[in-house]
């Protein structure tokens, strides 16, 4: 039952295919974002992370070589590895390379990425507490164990994939039953397409839905979420429908929703769900792949069994994931459920959830600044527009997953509060802004100063609500927003407090 392997090479094909795509995403928003965001000179600066973690707890490259230019050079490592991963490295090596050979580069290609992007995970403090950083790198630890060339995967390791996607789809499931409300009486889609961190385009439109839509919505969250995840562990073919039913509800949270690769990550582990006769029977084309790709099996179901090292390396590594499943279970049963957290330093099994409570009303910082010497009631304030952020009210909600803004997040999040107290990052990021820092600013939109740095800054607090069909009409808009309090009073760069 788990050691054979004739089943599963198309699947372990197209998993390590997606797996690859979303790892070249990480690497990528890891080159452009990190060092304006936890690089040497930072928001949250890399020395922040090295005086205060202990290398044990939160292993890093960048602990033992703090510097902007190993980032950049890791960063950049990663993407290359990843397009040699998404272009089928491994399976092309055997060409030239005996068997044992392509699987050995092939896991050491996977070691390599995972071993990269947990130095970025782990060194990247608030930008990166995210459940898909730590998601992304137990499925991307698994992948290290499936082998390539003609062998399929060990199926132990197939199972060890769908054990993740059930703890992900579960957890969800098991936080929202308890957490909020509106989830028990069905109405949290009255809130969550408007209050969501990112909107896509598609999100104003959900929103105004019927209200009987939004409550076989929810009904239908509970069980894609609490009940569809037990059909993983069943046979053929119901954990294909287990796995197509958890694709088409993640399809549509992409379609809804900015929530960078969470959702393209478990499409990617539900592909697991699946066997290759299921998928060449419904998609005859994708068989072809079997025969274009070398080493690959002449047809579907012709696999040969995976090394026998190899499985010995999967059962080894399925007995150390039980082992570490023992306090993400624990904590899934528990009445005090936490969303996701990592219970070992490499974040090989961790627990996982999202959206346990939904806010009910949406907020907005809108930080504006001025090259004027002095304040007046004629001063011209500029705004800083962001990419994800739907500051200005005519502007149509971006599609931005499954790339990642991790500042337009955290701007969210700090929005919920009535000032920037306990948000010292905050307080930087505007320091950063009166420096006229090119590295943050490229974090932003566009620069509204062309390069000038502003003489004040400051930051209104917004309550923005979706416009109706009658008002978007009218008006163009998608937003209309009224102000709530003042965030930060116009501030100078000599009295901002120092962080």
């Amino acid at each position: 039952m788990f050691t054979g392997s004739e089943d599963y090479w198309l699947v372990r094909f197209l998993f390590q295919r997606g797996l690859a795509v979303l790892y070249l995403l990480a690497f990528l928003v890891a080159a452009t974002q990190f060092r304006p965001l936890a690089g040497e000179n930072g928001i949250l600066p890399l020395d922040r992370y090295v005086d205060r973690a202990e290398f044990a707890d939160r292993p890093s490259l960048f602990y033992l070589v703090p510097s902007d230019r190993a980032i950049g050079i890791a960063a950049w490592s990663g993407v290359v590895l990843s397009a040699v991963a998404l272009l089928a490295g491994p399976y092309w090596l055997t060409i030239w390379l005996p068997g044992e050979y392509a699987i050995a580069a092939s896991m050491a290609l996977w070691l390599a990425l995972w071993a990269l992007y947990l130095s970025f995970v782990n060194a990247g403090q608030l930008f990166y507490g995210y459940g898909w950083e730590s998601m992304l790198l137990e499925t991307g630890f698994l992948a290290v164990f499936l082998g390539a060339g003609p062998a399929g995967p060990p199926i132990v390791v197939i199972w060890l994939v769908k054990w993740v996607c059930f703890r992900n789809m579960f957890g969800a499931g098991l936080i929202k039953l308890r957490g909020d409300d509106c989830w028990r009486d069905l109405t949290a889609m009255d809130y969550h397409y408007e209050t969501q961190p990112i909107p896509n385009p598609g999100s104003w439109f959900a929103h105004h839905l019927p209200d009987r839509f939004h409550r076989l919505e929810v009904l239908g969250n509970h069980v894609v979420e609490l009940a569809v995840p037990f059909l993983l562990f069943a046979p053929q073919p119901w954990s294909s429908v287990g796995g197509a039913a958890i694709v088409g509800f993640q399809a549509w949270l992409l379609l809804t929703g900015n929530f960078s690769w969470l959702n393209a990550l478990t499409i990617v582990q539900a592909i697991a769900a699946f066997s290759d006769r299921v998928l060449a029977s419904a998609f005859v084309p994708v068989a072809a792949i079997t025969r274009a790709i070398p080493a690959g099996p002449d047809s579907v179901g012709a696999a040969s069994t995976a090394p026998v090292a190899l499985q010995i390396a999967a059962v080894t590594l399925a007995l150390l994931v039980a082992i570490l499943s023992v306090h993400p279970v624990k904590n899934m049963l528990s009445e005090r459920q936490v969303m996701n957290t990592a219970y070992d330093p490499l974040s090989l099994v961790n627990t996982y959830g999202a959206f346990g409570s939904i806010t009910r009303d949406r907020y907005e910082l809108v930080i504006q600044g001025t090259t004027d010497e002095r304040i007046t009631d004629d001063t011209e304030w500029r705004t800083y527009r962001f990419t994800g952020k739907p500051t200005d009210p005519g502007r149509r909600p971006r599609q931005i997953a499954p790339y990642h803004l991790r500042l337009d997040w955290q701007l969210w999040f700090a929005a919920m509060r009535r000032t920037p107290r306990r948000i010292p990052w905050f307080t930087r990021f505007l320091d950063k802004l009166l420096a006229g820092d090119d590295a943050t600013i490229a974090l932003l939109a566009d620069d509204p100063f062309d390069g000038e740095a502003p003489t004040y800054v400051r930051v209104d607090r917004y309550r923005y609500r979706y416009t109706t069909p009658e008002e978007r009409a009218e008006s163009g808009d998608w937003w209309v927003r009224e102000r709530e309090n003042t965030y930060v009073p116009p501030v100078s760069a000599e009295e901002i407090p120092s962080t």
